[in-house]
Protein backbone atom coordinates (compact mmCIF):
# COMPACT_ATOMS: atom_id res chain seq x y z
CA UNK A 1 0.00 0.00 0.00
CA UNK A 2 0.99 3.26 -0.84
CA UNK A 3 0.40 7.16 -0.08
CA UNK A 4 -2.26 8.80 -2.07
CA UNK A 5 -0.68 11.81 -2.29
CA UNK A 6 2.77 11.49 -3.10
CA UNK A 7 3.17 7.36 -3.93
CA UNK A 8 5.34 6.89 -0.93
CA UNK A 9 5.18 3.74 0.98
CA UNK A 10 6.51 4.88 3.99
CA UNK A 11 3.23 4.48 5.89
CA UNK A 12 2.94 4.03 9.81
CA UNK A 13 -0.71 2.42 10.74
CA UNK A 14 -2.63 4.49 13.09
CA UNK A 15 -4.00 2.68 16.58
CA UNK A 16 -7.61 4.52 15.97
CA UNK A 17 -9.93 2.77 13.19
CA UNK A 18 -12.88 4.31 11.67
CA UNK A 19 -15.97 4.08 12.05
CA UNK A 20 -16.84 1.13 10.09
CA UNK A 21 -13.59 -0.81 11.42
CA UNK A 22 -10.74 -0.06 8.80
CA UNK A 23 -7.41 0.43 9.31
CA UNK A 24 -6.01 3.78 9.62
CA UNK A 25 -2.40 5.21 7.86
CA UNK A 26 -0.42 8.37 8.14
CA UNK A 27 2.38 8.62 5.35
CA UNK A 28 5.37 9.91 6.98
CA UNK A 29 7.08 11.99 4.08
CA UNK A 30 4.06 14.10 3.34
CA UNK A 31 1.75 14.13 6.23
CA UNK A 32 -1.54 12.52 4.66
CA UNK A 33 -3.81 10.01 6.58
CA UNK A 34 -6.00 7.45 4.90
CA UNK A 35 -7.15 4.34 5.26
CA UNK A 36 -7.81 0.83 3.47
CA UNK A 37 -10.33 1.86 1.52
CA UNK A 38 -8.83 5.33 0.41
CA UNK A 39 -8.39 5.75 -3.24
CA UNK A 40 -10.63 2.53 -4.30
CA UNK A 41 -14.44 2.57 -5.83
CA UNK A 42 -15.87 1.79 -2.40
CA UNK A 43 -14.25 5.19 -0.39
CA UNK A 44 -16.99 7.23 0.52
CA UNK A 45 -19.73 3.92 0.66
CA UNK A 46 -21.75 4.04 3.39
CA UNK A 47 -21.85 0.00 3.94
CA UNK A 48 -18.61 -2.21 4.96
CA UNK A 49 -17.29 -3.43 1.85
CA UNK A 50 -18.10 -7.31 2.46
CA UNK A 51 -21.64 -6.45 2.40
CA UNK A 52 -21.30 -4.65 -0.76
CA UNK A 53 -19.64 -7.21 -2.39
CA UNK A 54 -22.25 -10.18 -1.38
CA UNK A 55 -24.85 -7.70 -2.80
CA UNK A 56 -22.92 -7.86 -6.27
CA UNK A 57 -22.12 -11.57 -6.26
CA UNK A 58 -25.37 -12.66 -5.64
CA UNK A 59 -27.35 -10.32 -7.90
CA UNK A 60 -24.60 -11.70 -10.87
CA UNK A 61 -24.78 -15.01 -9.65
CA UNK A 62 -28.38 -15.86 -8.70
CA UNK A 63 -32.26 -14.81 -10.32
CA UNK A 64 -32.83 -11.97 -8.29
CA UNK A 65 -34.49 -8.76 -8.80
CA UNK A 66 -32.66 -5.40 -7.13
CA UNK A 67 -35.45 -5.30 -4.65
CA UNK A 68 -35.26 -8.52 -3.71
CA UNK A 69 -31.77 -7.98 -2.61
CA UNK A 70 -32.76 -5.01 -0.59
CA UNK A 71 -35.36 -7.14 1.10
CA UNK A 72 -33.23 -9.71 2.05
CA UNK A 73 -30.41 -7.42 3.83
CA UNK A 74 -33.53 -5.93 5.35
CA UNK A 75 -33.89 -8.93 7.30
CA UNK A 76 -30.35 -8.47 8.47
CA UNK A 77 -31.06 -5.26 9.86
CA UNK A 78 -29.00 -3.63 6.90
CA UNK A 79 -30.81 -1.13 5.14
CA UNK A 80 -30.14 0.52 1.56
CA UNK A 81 -32.49 0.86 -1.92
CA UNK A 82 -32.53 -0.63 -4.70
CA UNK A 83 -31.14 2.36 -6.15
CA UNK A 84 -27.65 1.49 -4.13
CA UNK A 85 -27.81 -2.01 -5.19
CA UNK A 86 -27.99 -0.38 -9.62
CA UNK A 87 -25.32 1.92 -8.06
CA UNK A 88 -23.04 -0.77 -6.56
CA UNK A 89 -23.42 -2.73 -9.57
CA UNK A 90 -22.50 -0.45 -12.26
CA UNK A 91 -18.91 0.73 -10.44
CA UNK A 92 -17.82 -3.13 -9.31
CA UNK A 93 -19.08 -5.64 -12.12
CA UNK A 94 -16.46 -4.23 -14.26
CA UNK A 95 -13.71 -4.98 -11.71
CA UNK A 96 -14.90 -8.42 -11.42
CA UNK A 97 -15.24 -9.33 -15.07
CA UNK A 98 -12.14 -7.69 -16.06
CA UNK A 99 -9.95 -9.41 -13.18
CA UNK A 100 -11.69 -13.07 -14.29
CA UNK A 101 -11.39 -12.06 -18.23
CA UNK A 102 -7.39 -10.85 -17.43
CA UNK A 103 -6.95 -14.57 -15.04
CA UNK A 104 -8.22 -16.64 -17.73
CA UNK A 105 -6.03 -14.89 -20.72
CA UNK A 106 -3.69 -17.61 -22.50
CA UNK A 107 -5.44 -20.21 -19.49
CA UNK A 108 -4.72 -22.95 -22.86
CA UNK A 109 -5.70 -26.19 -23.54
CA UNK A 110 -6.60 -28.72 -25.71
CA UNK A 111 -10.26 -27.63 -25.96
CA UNK A 112 -9.55 -24.10 -26.41
CA UNK A 113 -8.79 -25.20 -30.18
CA UNK A 114 -12.32 -26.13 -31.18
CA UNK A 115 -15.05 -22.90 -30.72
CA UNK A 116 -18.49 -22.97 -30.41
CA UNK A 117 -20.33 -20.11 -31.61
CA UNK A 118 -23.87 -18.69 -31.50
CA UNK A 119 -25.96 -15.62 -30.47
CA UNK A 120 -28.81 -15.29 -27.99
CA UNK A 121 -31.15 -12.17 -27.45
CA UNK A 122 -31.41 -9.09 -24.63
CA UNK A 123 -33.94 -6.79 -24.38
CA UNK A 124 -32.56 -3.09 -24.11
CA UNK A 125 -34.63 0.10 -24.62
CA UNK A 126 -37.72 -2.27 -25.94
CA UNK A 127 -35.72 -3.83 -28.88
CA UNK A 128 -33.48 -6.96 -29.12
CA UNK A 129 -30.00 -6.57 -28.95
CA UNK A 130 -27.44 -9.95 -30.42
CA UNK A 131 -25.62 -11.30 -27.80
CA UNK A 132 -22.55 -13.08 -29.55
CA UNK A 133 -20.89 -15.95 -27.67
CA UNK A 134 -18.58 -18.68 -27.53
CA UNK A 135 -17.77 -21.98 -26.05
CA UNK A 136 -14.79 -24.53 -26.24
CA UNK A 137 -15.63 -28.23 -26.83
CA UNK A 138 -15.45 -28.18 -22.82
CA UNK A 139 -18.05 -25.85 -22.16
CA UNK A 140 -15.24 -23.13 -21.14
CA UNK A 141 -16.18 -19.39 -21.92
CA UNK A 142 -14.42 -18.41 -25.03
CA UNK A 143 -15.56 -15.08 -25.05
CA UNK A 144 -18.85 -12.91 -24.99
CA UNK A 145 -19.73 -9.63 -26.98
CA UNK A 146 -23.01 -7.69 -26.76
CA UNK A 147 -23.80 -6.07 -30.59
CA UNK A 148 -27.18 -4.07 -31.60
CA UNK A 149 -26.88 -5.37 -35.42
CA UNK A 150 -26.33 -9.36 -36.10
CA UNK A 151 -23.98 -8.62 -39.22
CA UNK A 152 -20.19 -9.26 -40.58
CA UNK A 153 -18.51 -6.42 -39.11
CA UNK A 154 -19.97 -7.68 -35.27
CA UNK A 155 -19.02 -11.03 -36.18
CA UNK A 156 -15.15 -9.90 -36.63
CA UNK A 157 -15.05 -7.81 -33.98
CA UNK A 158 -16.32 -10.81 -31.62
CA UNK A 159 -13.59 -13.12 -33.17
CA UNK A 160 -10.98 -10.72 -32.54
CA UNK A 161 -12.41 -9.74 -29.21
CA UNK A 162 -12.40 -14.00 -28.58
CA UNK A 163 -8.80 -14.50 -29.97
CA UNK A 164 -7.25 -11.70 -27.82
CA UNK A 165 -8.91 -12.92 -24.59
CA UNK A 166 -8.11 -16.64 -24.97
CA UNK A 167 -4.62 -15.41 -26.60
CA UNK A 168 -5.22 -18.52 -29.02
CA UNK A 169 -6.48 -19.11 -32.51
CA UNK A 170 -9.02 -22.06 -32.84
CA UNK A 171 -8.38 -24.95 -35.12
CA UNK A 172 -12.19 -25.34 -35.80
CA UNK A 173 -14.82 -23.04 -35.69
CA UNK A 174 -18.42 -24.45 -35.39
CA UNK A 175 -22.03 -21.86 -35.75
CA UNK A 176 -25.04 -22.19 -37.54
CA UNK A 177 -25.85 -21.27 -40.85
CA UNK A 178 -25.76 -17.50 -40.80
CA UNK A 179 -24.27 -16.20 -43.92
CA UNK A 180 -21.88 -13.48 -41.82
CA UNK A 181 -19.52 -15.92 -40.27
CA UNK A 182 -17.60 -17.81 -43.23
CA UNK A 183 -15.95 -14.43 -44.30
CA UNK A 184 -15.78 -13.29 -40.58
CA UNK A 185 -13.66 -16.49 -39.90
CA UNK A 186 -11.21 -15.93 -42.65
CA UNK A 187 -10.42 -12.69 -42.28
CA UNK A 188 -10.14 -12.65 -38.73
CA UNK A 189 -8.84 -16.25 -37.84
CA UNK A 190 -6.85 -17.39 -41.16
CA UNK A 191 -8.64 -19.73 -43.97
CA UNK A 192 -6.41 -22.81 -42.18
CA UNK A 193 -9.23 -22.73 -39.38
CA UNK A 194 -12.19 -25.22 -40.30
CA UNK A 195 -15.60 -24.11 -40.83
CA UNK A 196 -18.48 -25.98 -39.71
CA UNK A 197 -21.91 -25.39 -39.86
CA UNK A 198 -24.42 -27.68 -38.68
CA UNK A 199 -27.27 -26.84 -36.21
CA UNK A 200 -26.73 -30.26 -33.79
CA UNK A 201 -23.12 -29.62 -33.17
CA UNK A 202 -23.61 -26.29 -31.97
CA UNK A 203 -26.45 -27.96 -29.36
CA UNK A 204 -23.87 -27.52 -26.71
CA UNK A 205 -23.99 -24.04 -26.82
CA UNK A 206 -27.66 -23.54 -26.99
CA UNK A 207 -27.90 -25.37 -23.98
CA UNK A 208 -25.70 -22.81 -22.41
CA UNK A 209 -27.47 -19.90 -23.53
CA UNK A 210 -29.79 -21.07 -20.83
CA UNK A 211 -27.57 -19.89 -18.16
CA UNK A 212 -28.04 -16.14 -19.33
CA UNK A 213 -31.41 -16.42 -20.65
CA UNK A 214 -32.37 -17.45 -17.33
CA UNK A 215 -30.71 -14.77 -15.52
CA UNK A 216 -32.16 -11.98 -17.28
CA UNK A 217 -35.70 -13.60 -17.35
CA UNK A 218 -36.81 -12.09 -14.02
CA UNK A 219 -35.45 -8.89 -15.05
CA UNK A 220 -37.94 -7.74 -18.43
CA UNK A 221 -34.93 -6.00 -20.04
CA UNK A 222 -32.45 -3.50 -19.38
CA UNK A 223 -32.75 0.66 -20.20
CA UNK A 224 -29.80 1.19 -21.59
CA UNK A 225 -27.02 -0.65 -24.07
CA UNK A 226 -24.29 -0.05 -21.71
CA UNK A 227 -25.63 -1.59 -18.60
CA UNK A 228 -26.89 -4.22 -20.40
CA UNK A 229 -23.44 -5.23 -22.10
CA UNK A 230 -21.94 -4.62 -18.66
CA UNK A 231 -24.20 -7.29 -16.93
CA UNK A 232 -23.83 -9.94 -19.90
CA UNK A 233 -20.38 -10.25 -19.81
CA UNK A 234 -20.18 -9.84 -15.70
CA UNK A 235 -22.56 -12.69 -15.70
CA UNK A 236 -20.85 -15.08 -18.32
CA UNK A 237 -17.36 -14.51 -16.34
CA UNK A 238 -18.41 -14.99 -13.24
CA UNK A 239 -20.63 -18.35 -14.93
CA UNK A 240 -17.81 -19.37 -16.07
CA UNK A 241 -15.44 -18.80 -13.06
CA UNK A 242 -17.98 -20.17 -10.69
CA UNK A 243 -18.67 -23.77 -13.31
CA UNK A 244 -16.73 -26.69 -11.52
CA UNK A 245 -16.46 -29.14 -14.41
CA UNK A 246 -13.16 -28.98 -16.64
CA UNK A 247 -14.73 -31.25 -19.14
CA UNK A 248 -17.99 -32.00 -20.68
CA UNK A 249 -20.22 -34.27 -18.72
CA UNK A 250 -17.51 -34.50 -16.23
CA UNK A 251 -18.70 -35.67 -12.65
CA UNK A 252 -18.12 -34.12 -9.22
CA UNK A 253 -18.98 -35.21 -5.99
CA UNK A 254 -21.46 -32.90 -4.18
CA UNK A 255 -18.55 -32.42 -0.96
CA UNK A 256 -15.93 -31.11 -4.07
CA UNK A 257 -18.90 -29.13 -5.44
CA UNK A 258 -19.26 -27.50 -2.32
CA UNK A 259 -15.64 -27.11 -1.41
CA UNK A 260 -14.79 -25.36 -5.00
CA UNK A 261 -17.85 -23.28 -5.12
CA UNK A 262 -16.79 -22.03 -1.14
CA UNK A 263 -13.46 -21.39 -2.26
CA UNK A 264 -13.90 -19.46 -5.71
CA UNK A 265 -16.57 -17.34 -4.40
CA UNK A 266 -14.47 -16.28 -1.72
CA UNK A 267 -12.09 -15.52 -4.35
CA UNK A 268 -14.90 -13.51 -6.78
CA UNK A 269 -15.51 -11.45 -3.20
CA UNK A 270 -11.93 -10.68 -2.45
CA UNK A 271 -12.19 -8.83 -6.28
CA UNK A 272 -14.96 -7.07 -5.04
CA UNK A 273 -14.06 -5.76 -2.05
CA UNK A 274 -10.35 -5.12 -2.82
CA UNK A 275 -12.40 -2.57 -5.74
Amino acid sequence: MRCLGCGSAALTERPERTARGYRRFRCRDCGRQSNERSGGLLNRAQYPSDVIALVVLWRLRYRLGLRDLSEMFLQRGIVFSHEAVRDWEAKLTPVLAGELRRRRHGRGSAGRRSWFVDETYLKVRGRWAYLYRAIDRDGRLVGTMLSERRDMAAAQAFLRSARATTGTTPDRVTTDGHGSYPRAIRTTLGRRVVHRTSAYENNRLEQDHRGVEGRIRCMRGFKSFRSAERFGRSHDELRDFLRLRTRHNQHVSASRRRLLHLRRANAALAILEAA
